[in-house]
């Protein structure tokens, strides 16, 4: 379990400069309203404000905690000192890693919370991931204004562009301080972030104040310590349609399946939500919990039990389930170094046919993988809503002087979270917890195929 030492939020330094939000509120108060410390109470955040990791008290109880020792993170939110002075402001923003639903809101959102609520006038977007601070790739930063990111929330994708892939950080460093960059919003995964947590430590070796504030993205909803990532409830809710259709194409035929293949490298939170909003599949594949195809109590028994009783099948499989199934095929790895993952939509696909025939059976095997459609429309407004406060509680943070931290949600309070902790490891669907064992109330296959 972790201390509170390992929830500490670095500083650049003491916060000595009245924050505008403040200054805006003193302006507006009247004769019969509270005093300015009423008001900031009301309207600030204090330090010591704090929201417990742990929320179970037989897990409190268990680990022997004292009310006072108990692990807790900063609540987010406006302070009433800053460390920055806005009028000598300049922030950067970046985006990095796959497309995500929300990544326009996130960046317009930044730059309003900065330009119309703290005064910042010099906000720069620097473009395709971190090759927009190296000089050689030619990508020019992009002034952000009102006017320009106005519009950018009503379309998918970043107006920032997007890459993978490590590059220099002492050259990364190079641009920020040859720019005069003080502040840096990085969008992103946990290996967006690790990156940004090497990018600080050679801003502070050279004695810059440089904060470095992350906003976690994955559309797989796998980072550590947060509730859930932006673009994820988007991403689940389009994903309904192809699970939907595919539904449509397995009871229309005889013995037909419907497959659809959903995001989730390590973690099944897609799949396993997506089955849920709509009840259609009656099998998910997601890979925290290994599966077998033959053998008694296989998959494909399962499924032809299933097609027997039922003349149908709809099944949802998340991207990283099975791989283990396909071992002989080596993809290599991608730009960020994460092995490249074999279709196992396609191979199962394969497989049932291959099967079905050998029993005789008639049957209709329609493979559906909408990804590359999920991850790049537009947020729903619930998402929209979500990137809002982010990214204000992003804003709060670095205008503060915090570094080294994300904004998230945990517990249903915005918090500050250390990037070293959200980068420690990925969260998973546990096999033995309630999301799990809605999935299999829901489809009423066994827990595993095995």
């Amino acid at each position: 379990m972790l201390q509170q030492k390992d929830l500490i939020i670095p500083a650049l330094g003491p916060c000595l400069i009245d924050s505008p939000l403040s200054q805006a509120g003193q302006a507006a108060i009247k004769p019969d309203q509270p005093d300015l410390d009423d008001l900031h109470a009301m309207t600030c955040v204090d330090d010591s404000a704090r929201i417990l990791l742990e929320n179970r008290r037989d897990r409190l109880v268990e680990a022997g905690c004292d009310i006072r020792d108990m692990p807790a993170f900063e609540m987010a939110g406006p302070r009433k000192k800053i460390y920055f002075d806005p009028s000598k402001l300049h922030a950067g923003i970046v985006t990095c890693g796959g497309l995500c639903p929300g990544l326009n809101d996130v960046i317009r959102s930044l730059v309003m919370e900065l330009h119309y609520r703290y005064g910042v006038r010099k906000i720069s977007g620097f473009r395709y991931g971190y090759q927009g601070f190296i000089p050689s790739y030619g990508h020019e930063p992009l002034e952000l204004t009102p006017e320009l990111v106005e519009p950018i929330h009503e379309t998918g994708g970043t107006i920032l562009g997007t890459s993978r892939g490590r590059q220099d950080y002492g050259r990364i460093v190079d641009c920020l301080q040859q720019m005069g960059v003080n502040i840096l919003f990085v969008i992103g995964g946990d290996g967006t972030q690790r990156g940004a947590m090497h990018i600080a430590d050679v801003a502070a070796e050279r004695g810059l104040k440089i904060s470095f504030v992350g906003i976690p993205k994955t559309i797989d909803n796998d980072i550590l310590y947060i509730d859930k990532s932006f673009g994820f409830e988007t991403a689940f809710s389009v994903a309904t349609h192809a699970v939907l259709c595919a539904h449509t194409e397995a009871v229309s035929a005889v013995n037909g399946v419907g497959l659809v293949k959903l995001m989730g490298r390590d973690s099944g939170s897609i799949a396993c939500h997506t089955t849920l909003a709509t009840s259609h599949p009656n099998i998910v594949l997601i890979p925290e919990i290994p599966f077998k195809l033959a053998g008694d109590g296989g998959l494909l028994n399962y499924l032809t039990e299933r097609l027997k009783r039922r003349r149908h099948a709809c099944i949802v499989v998340a991207e990283g389930a099975g791989q283990d199934l396909m071992k002989d095929q080596n993809l290599g790895t991608d730009a960020s170094g994460n092995a490249r993952f074999k279709d196992i939509g396609e191979f199962l696909q394969q497989k049932f046919t291959e099967h079905l025939s050998g029993l005789g059976m008639d049957h209709t095997v329609k493979y559906i993988d909408p990804s590359y459609i999920i991850r790049s429309v537009p947020a729903t407004p619930k998402d929209s809503l979500y990137c809002l406060r982010l990214a204000q509680g992003a804003v709060h943070a670095a205008m503060s002087g915090r570094t080294e931290m994300v904004i998230g949600r945990w517990r249903e309070s915005f918090v500050h979270v250390p990037m070293k902790i959200i980068t420690s490891g990925k969260k998973y669907v546990d096999p033995d917890g309630d999301l799990w064992h809605s999935v299999l109330e829901a489809t009423g296959q066994p827990p595993q195929f095995a």
